[in-house]
């Protein structure tokens, strides 16, 4: 019996008119969501970084050689405010993480790219958030983990299309 039954057996005793069962699943999913952030922050704490810093950092990564994007390019990958963005970016450069360059196609633009120092972070903070995700998900076997992903795959396209 985990925290959500608890609470599900409470409102059937007190209201037992109600079907509670979206009820367990969607705290069920909260409480999940609390536990993986919490264990992938402490992960990225360990190496200097934020959620943020590692998103602008990823982004920039996948974004292949030679690892640079405008900033409405990572806009678009992190579907965050522009002002948010230029914090990020003005965070990281402090740090020396990321720079910005000038756009050759376009001079009057930059483009974000990621430093000699910040490619060799990304490199080994990445690896280490790969092995804390095969560590966070080891409770499932794989059919489990492929019957789990398929049916978060089919509600999360029930709300992003």
């Amino acid at each position: 019996m985990d925290h959500v039954d608890r609470i599900l057996a409470q409102w059937q005793r007190e209201r037992p008119d109600l079907d509670t069962a979206p009820m367990g699943l969607l705290g069920r999913l909260g409480r999940l969501h609390a536990h993986l952030i919490r264990e992938t922050e402490t992960l990225l704490a360990a190496h200097g970084l934020s959620r943020a810093s590692f998103d602008v950092m990823a982004t920039l990564r996948r974004s292949a050689k030679p690892y640079r994007l405008s900033p409405g390019d990572l806009l678009a990958a992190t579907m965050v405010t522009s002002g948010t963005m230029t914090n990020r970016i003005d965070q990281l450069e402090k740090q020396h993480l990321v720079e910005r360059i000038a756009n050759p196609q376009d001079g009057r633009s930059v483009l974000i790219g990621l430093t000699g120092k910040g490619l060799s972070l990304i490199e080994e903070v990445v690896t280490a958030h790969v092995e804390n995700q095969h560590r966070l998900t080891a409770a499932l076997d794989a059919s489990e983990f492929q019957a789990l992903d398929t049916l978060l795959g089919k509600y999360l396209a029930a709300f992003e299309g």
